[in-house]
């Protein structure tokens, strides 16, 4: 499989998980933190995490438009991905991730929101670089 990139986003970060992070163009600069929950001090800032589940949510709702648009379906400004993104110790070492994405459209038949959100799943970039790799749940919210 190739790509075919047509854009490119960079960004950098010092001091790990309790530093900084921030794109080239200015456009993003935040204080990382360490949650309380993996030993940090928590407080103020973000995580990893917390990142990934921004853009994984925007990611997933960008690519279930899309596929609502290819078959006439409108989804509404209202529409919202919900994304949880965990982190623990994998039972081989390591430490591993989870995510959960809840889809909330209102107005949408149960039944053809989930039909979308399994052809989303095959769109979107993050599910398809994460499919085997992370346990994942995508699911119709009410």
């Amino acid at each position: 499989m190739t790509v075919d990139v047509k854009y490119t986003a960079r960004a950098d970060a010092t001091g790990g998980r309790d530093g900084r992070a921030f794109t080239d163009d200015g456009s993003l600069d935040v204080r990382l933190v360490v949650p309380k929950e993996l030993g940090g001090p928590g407080g103020e800032g973000v995580n990893p995490e917390k990142l990934f589940a921004a853009g994984y949510s925007a990611c997933f709702l960008g690519a279930l438009r899309f596929v609502a648009g290819q078959e006439k379906a409108t989804i509404p400004a209202d529409a919202t991905v919900s994304a949880e993104i965990g982190i623990g110790p994998r039972s081989d070492g390591g430490f591993g991730l989870r995510a959960d994405l809840g889809v909330r459209v209102p107005g949408m038949e149960r039944a053809r929101l989930e039909e979308l959100i399994r052809k989303a799943e095959f769109v979107c970039p993050y599910a398809h670089a994460t499919r085997g790799n992370i346990e994942s749940r995508f699911h119709a919210l009410d």
